[in-house]
């Protein structure tokens, strides 16, 4: 029989150097003859064909260890060692499988899975440094006897067919699987067949099938699906089981499942419903757990997980072939790269990680590097390059984490090798890209990054599950995070520490509500998202705000014009409590740094606060500046701001005291207002001289915000962006309903783009009152004919999920 493929299923190989073996394989692992013939034609094109389990076990032995033949004095394989062996130490101490409450003191509770876990991810860190040449553990036989030793105990206490699980499935079927397959693989020639018997039921046990997840036998998507095919398959080596290793395979397309589960495929048709639809869409969004912008958390570990999966498949008769694969190209280029700012992943897409001490100071952004770097050998000739050109420019431009001296030894050497490769770094990433499947957008400029987090009737505005992310109220009500060469600014205790009730950029009721635990909500509003001139850093990005857990209703805008972000709102409108929108909450870098009120510095001591009256324009240093067409009241407050992790995660957080200063600026709306509004260009990086200068002559004029539309106007090119909530006229440009617009002329040629934010319309209509133009070019569902006052643009957006539509048009 083929090895587990099911009848009636085709693939073509899309991986140079991954052609389909139409091979037989019995079980165990070995080559039969049909396909020792396949082989022997893989060999023919220079590529190695895997006949048995000890060579898998090798190729995953060297993922973890970086394999043999590490030159020991060189510096920064050295270091690399040192740092497993100091992890050793730590991991080892309090190790006792004479105890009878738990195998660590500190990991005894019988309630919390993620004991279980962690006793099982120290076991695996101890054991990489017994396998690592180099470390004070290694081959010592006294650390192996422990280390066999607190398998057992967990075997014989927590983990396997005789023990009921408790609180979180994951620990179960992925977290502690996953850390015991690796201590098993670098311990196996030490485990005997006994034990290692015991380590392959209790893995089985949890986690049978790739394709079966949970004791309701729910299908896996999304993370979770590789996740499991990744225990699966690194268990089916151990136990030599090739129709194992087929499931894994084919679990990765969802050869016998509906479809909807493929993990390589996009889930641009997947139904709305809860548990579907999980995983990467075209436009580079990631969903998990239904409706959370994941790219950062869960997207990431995908990413991760199958490129160690490809590694240890590459060239077998189990080699993935799916030509779906070929969809990994997108996620990084959509998925990864727009939301990655100079080592920092943009917490907007990261869930409830960014409550977790473990993950802050760019801990997520290494995992995108070490996965991209496992992926090169997959994608050669101008794949290869553009992915290498990627991986050297994000480890040279994070001069705040030196990713050579924090990776794994494996992912050290392929670093090494890429970064020599003659093939330049890609150079800073210069783009504006949305994510409309997730009601993100990302701005990209040469001095900094900004990121936009909205949420609609499609997408929820936070995860707060498994008492984590506690404080996470507003990270979609229009929060605004900017991104500097304050590299270490969302790192070092920025979450716990920042006043969650006034994050940047949002419009909230002022007032702490109660820990979010187990909270998530979709809004009843569908306008969320923008459109984008492609080519360019120019966007238009907005949505319409109606606050979980009060009356707070608004329209919010964001034009991204270059190296301006005109902040437009109105409609502000609450029954009760005071309403704020939040012009800027930043950790200092250095806590004297000076805030410039029209020219006058205020005070810098901990604690000031005042109201500002008149303010045409501010400065702070570090930061940018702030520009006020109309002179606005503002509030202004210094302080040091001292809080515990814990605060915000009861799972992961300690209770030790971090103290962080603040500066946070916004404009009190009123209490219970109706109608209030609000109007300044955000200039980051800008000089105190270039924004006193624009405070003269803005650059940017505010020609519409109302109910209906909200639109600027580029003073230097006339260039018009708006934002129509519902029918309505800026200027010249009228739209029959609801869509967001740039119109940008450019000598005798007008671009025009477009989109319907609110995913529902099947077409929208823009009369463009300027006469003599004609049509260049356009998308498909795109057309324009002439009317009495100038040009009537028509554009299909039925099924366009709120993505841009594009028009040229010519002057006669």
């Amino acid at each position: 029989m083929n090895p587990g493929t099911t009848s009636g299923t085709t693939r073509r190989s899309v991986l140079a150097g991954a052609a389909v073996l139409g091979a037989a394989a019995a079980l165990p692992i070995t080559l039969t003859a049909a396909t020792a013939h396949a082989a022997a034609g893989n060999a023919a094109a220079g590529n190695a064909v895997v006949d048995d389990a000890a060579s898998l076990r090798t190729r995953w032995h060297t993922l973890l260890t970086g394999g043999p033949g590490l030159d020991l004095t060189d510096p920064q394989i050295a270091a690399a060692v040192a740092r497993i062996g100091k992890a050793a130490t730590t991991s080892a101490k309090g190790l006792d499988p004479t105890r009878t409450d738990g195998l660590f003191p500190d990991l005894t509770s019988t309630t919390l899975s993620n004991h279980v876990t962690t006793s099982f991810k120290r076991l695996a860190t101890v054991a990489t440094a017994w396998a690592v040449p180099g470390t004070p553990q290694y081959g010592d036989t006294a650390l192996r006897d422990l280390l066999l030793a607190g398998i057992d105990w967990m075997l014989t206490n927590r983990y396997g067919p005789g023990h009921t699980r408790f609180d979180n499935d994951w620990d179960w079927e992925i977290g502690s699987a996953l850390a015991l397959n690796d201590a098993s693989v670098l311990l196996y020639d030490a485990l005997g067949t006994e034990r290692l018997g015991r380590i392959n039921t209790a893995v089985r046990h949890y986690t049978p099938d790739p394709n079966l997840w949970r004791a309701d036998r729910q299908i896996a998507t999304g993370a979770n699906r590789v996740w499991i095919s990744t225990v699966v398959a690194v268990n089916a080596v151990l136990s030599d089981n090739g129709g194992d290793l087929a499931r894994v395979r084919d679990a990765l397309s969802d050869v016998e499942g509906s479809g909807a589960n493929s993990v390589l495929a996009f889930n641009d048709e997947g139904a709305a419903a809860e548990g579907t639809g999980e995983g990467f869409y075209s436009d580079g969004s990631f969903l998990q757990h239904y409706k959370h912008p994941y790219n950062g958390g869960y997207g990431k570990e995908l990413l991760n997980n199958l490129s160690r999966l490809l590694n240890l498949l590459a060239g077998t008769a189990w080699t993935v072939t799916d030509p779906d694969l070929d969809n990994v190209r997108s996620w990084i280029d959509d998925g990864f790269d727009p939301l990655l700012a100079r080592g920092d992943v943009m917490a907007s897409v990261c869930g409830r990680e960014i409550a977790r001490p473990s993950k802050q100071g760019h801990v997520s952004a290494q995992t995108v590097i070490e996965a991209v770097v496992r992926l090169i050998p997959s994608f050669p000739g101008e794949t290869a390059d553009r992915f290498t050109a990627l991986v050297k420019q994000w480890i040279a431009e994070d001069t705040y984490r030196d990713f050579l001296a924090v990776t794994d030894l494996a992912s050290l050497v392929a670093a090494r090798q890429v970064i020599a490769s003659p093939v330049p770094a890609r150079g800073p990433l210069v783009a504006h890209k949305q994510h409309p499947r997730m009601d993100k957008a990302a701005h990209h400029r040469p001095s900094f990054a900004l990121g936009i987090s909205a949420y609609s009737s499609r997408i929820y505005n936070y995860e707060s599950i498994q008492n984590e992310n506690l404080h996470a109220w507003h990270l979609s009500d229009g929060m605004v995070l900017l991104y500097t060469d304050d590299l270490g600014h969302y790192s070092e205790d920025y979450w716990p520490t920042v006043d969650p009730t006034r994050l940047p950029g949002t419009t909230v009721i002022a007032g702490r509500p109660a820990d979010a635990a187990g909270q998530r909500t979709t809004s009843t509003a569908d306008w969320a998202g923008g459109t984008a001139l492609p080519g360019t850093t120019l966007g238009a990005y907005g949505m319409e705000l109606r606050a979980y857990g009060s009356s707070l209703h608004g329209l919010k805008s964001w034009f991204c014009l270059d190296d301006v972000i005109a902040c437009v709102g109105s409609g502000i409108t609450s029954d009760a409590g005071t309403a704020e929108t939040v012009v800027e909450n930043r950790k200092l870098r250095d806590p004297k740094a000076a805030l410039l009120v029209n020219g006058t510095a205020a005070p810098t001591d901990a604690g000031w606060s005042a109201e500002l009256d008149q303010v045409r324009w501010l400065h702070v240093a570090g930061t940018g500046g702030y520009v006020f067409p109309e002179p606005a009241t503002l509030h202004g407050l210094r302080e040091d701001r001292t809080a515990t992790w814990r605060e915000i995660n009861l799972k992961y957080g300690t209770d030790t005291p971090v103290t962080r200063p603040y500066l946070t600026l916004w404009q009190d709306h009123g209490t219970a207002p109706s109608g209030a509004g609000y109007f300044w260009l955000q200039a980051p990086a800008a000089s105190a001289e270039r924004t006193k200068q624009w405070s003269s002559a803005p650059p940017v004029k505010l020609i519409a915000r109302s109910s209906a539309v909200h639109a600027v106007r580029r003073c230097a090119d006339g260039l018009v962006a708006a934002n129509f909530w519902t029918a309505g006229t800026a200027q010249d440009l009228t739209s029959d309903g609801p869509a967001s617009v740039l119109v940008r002329p450019e000598g005798r040629t007008v671009e025009v783009s477009l989109s319907d934010p609110t995913q529902l319309r099947t077409s929208v209509v823009l009369d463009l009152a300027q006469r003599g133009l004609r049509v260049v070019s356009a998308d498909p569902g795109v057309s324009a004919a002439p009317t009495g006052k100038g040009i009537r643009i028509t554009a299909d957006t039925t099924g366009r999920h709120g993505a841009t539509l594009n028009l040229t048009l010519k002057r006669s």
